[in-house]
């Protein structure tokens, strides 16, 4: 797929022209400058052909504060790959110099480049975007990424100039310096140069969200199918697993991202709340996609402040709801804290596979002459002690694996790749009812510490769906189980069957309800 980059100074509109034309709202859109930071990748559909489009944080190229920084720096790989390049600039401001400085660094770039005037939202404004030619572009064109308008002509210009299926940037480049070249000297108006296929007057319609309990749509009209079953018809064969990176700010997630990822693709900085928009990459690894997906430090509400910062937590609830594996991760010299119950809690309960990730763990082991911890003094911590103190603080989380990792040094990430592995294969998998019935067999359920007026008679009992494992007991009684029911018998479960990682959730039928009604 061809690539093409959205930049610009802070607060031009960036990232709502970027929702705009993915249909999604995959960048967070406030009127705060300098919200986005890191890069955002999406696609977007125009005249039959799909094309990924990166958002950029807002660049200021001689700012030297580190997050300005490493926004200009995650801009320049983003340009750097990128087949053509959109540029944001504000219409109804005056030019900066942010945007002159900006311009030149495009166009010495040599790679086609188009100037987005955004907030254009009147005809009588329009008039107002020809004082950006100043900047010395040729292709300029005035939209409005809140309301739409002037979208489709901006995407067939784009459109126009990317390379077809098969060839490279250096081909790109070399057709568009040939292109400058005829109009230089032939002295012709842009419209005569270039043929442009009209299409349509309004944004092609996002594609309509992949529903796993619905969607056989693909397969009726012969297109490739997604490797996806329902989850009621045994186990999922996924293409992808999304592995959602959670936790409190500050405590490695980005750095994680960057080690899994072998790559500098999320901002890294000491300052608490750094990651704003969730960062995602996809790694190939030995035959299958992971999606790791780096989320913004889930914190109470009573600590944010920003209407950024609130924003970006709603996202990390949503990314991790549409993850199958949570890589709760913990910062080792901090130790359990409440929010890291609290955020853990929310990945037990959407039904993730959770692993927790406790990082830093060279802070814990690094000693000096005197045999005790460089950072505090302290000797040097055990393993297996510092797992029982996580288990205590997090009884609930009792199935999920535990791995030691130093994200800044590279350690652990082989080990941590094989849990993921794992417990991506053990959240799908499928116990016959057969198995179940066997199983049933042989439970002493004296052993259960439930009240009397609480307990029930399981007749018979199914694994109705996968992802998470979810059964399905038929009982002589139409109540909820209680909470110390529910546990025995998930502990039987995995004592039998593993599920390692995943909860497992149960529903109940009663098999009398229907003649008593």
């Amino acid at each position: 797929m061809a690539l093409v980059a959205i930049c610009g100074r802070p607060n031009v509109g960036k990232s709502t022209l970027f929702n705009r034309l993915t249909g999604t709202r995959r960048s967070i859109v406030g009127d705060e400058p300098g919200i986005t930071r890191d890069r955002i990748y999406g696609e977007v559909e125009w005249n039959g052909r799909t094309v990924r489009l990166v958002d950029t944080g807002g660049v200021v190229p001689d700012d030297e504060a580190l997050i300005p920084a490493e926004i200009f720096r995650q801009a320049r790989v983003a340009l750097e790959e990128a087949d053509a390049t959109v540029m944001v600039v504000d219409g109804r401001s005056e030019l900066a110099a942010p945007d002159l400085e900006l311009a030149k660094l495009l166009m010495r770039g040599g790679k086609p480049v188009f100037l987005a005037v955004n907030k254009i939202d009147a005809p009588e404004l329009i008039a107002a975007a020809e004082n950006f030619r100043r900047l010395g572009f040729r292709n300029v064109v005035p939209v409005s990424a809140e309301h739409g308008s002037g979208i489709g002509d901006l995407l067939d210009e784009v459109w126009a100039v990317l390379p077809e299926e098969g060839h490279t940037q250096e081909d790109l480049r070399a057709e568009f310096i040939q292109r400058e070249s005829i109009d230089l000297m032939e002295g012709l108006e842009e419209e005569e140069l270039e043929d442009m296929d009209g299409g349509g007057d309004a944004l092609a319609p996002p594609p309509e969200p992949f529903d796993e309990e619905t969607d056989d749509a693909s397969e009726d009209a012969g297109e490739p199918t997604k490797e996806r079953r329902l989850r009621s018809h045994g186990e999922h064969v996924l293409r992808e697993t999304k592995v959602a990176i959670i936790g409190r700010p500050n405590v490695g997630k980005s750095t994680l991202l960057n080690a899994l990822t072998e790559s500098d693709r999320a901002i890294v900085s000491p300052i608490a709340g750094t990651t704003r928009d969730a960062v995602d990459e996809v790694v190939e690894r030995d035959g299958h996609s992971f999606r790791f997906i780096d989320t913004a430090g889930i914190r109470r509400k009573g600590k944010t402040k920003l209407m950024a910062e609130k924003l970006s937590v709603i996202m990390s609830r949503k990314h991790l709801e549409a993850a199958d594996v949570a890589l709760l991760v913990i910062d080792a010299g901090e130790g359990i804290a409440a929010a890291d119950a609290n955020i853990g809690g929310y990945a037990h309960e959407s039904g993730r596979s959770v692993i927790i990730v406790v990082n830093k763990w060279d802070l814990m082991t690094k000693v000096g002459p005197d045999g005790m911890r460089l950072f505090d003094g302290k000797p040097p911590a055990d393993q297996k002690i510092y797992e029982q103190q996580v288990r205590d603080a997090l009884k609930y989380l009792d199935y999920a694996p535990l791995v030691f990792v130093t994200a800044s040094e590279d350690k652990g990430m082989d080990a941590l790749f094989k849990k993921v592995e794992l417990v991506s294969r053990e959240r799908r998998k499928r116990v016959t009812t057969g198995q179940m019935n066997r199983f049933l067999d042989k439970i002493d359920f004296q052993r259960a510490s439930v009240p009397m007026n609480k307990r029930v008679r399981i007749y018979y009992m199914t694994q109705a769906a996968v992802a998470p494992p979810t059964f399905v007991l038929f009982t002589d009684r139409d109540v909820k189980l209680h909470f110390s029911y529910e546990r025995f018998l998930a502990n039987e479960i995995r004592d039998s069957f593993k599920f390692i990682g995943s909860p497992i959730w149960f529903k109940v039928k009663a098999r009398n309800k229907k003649k008593k009604e």
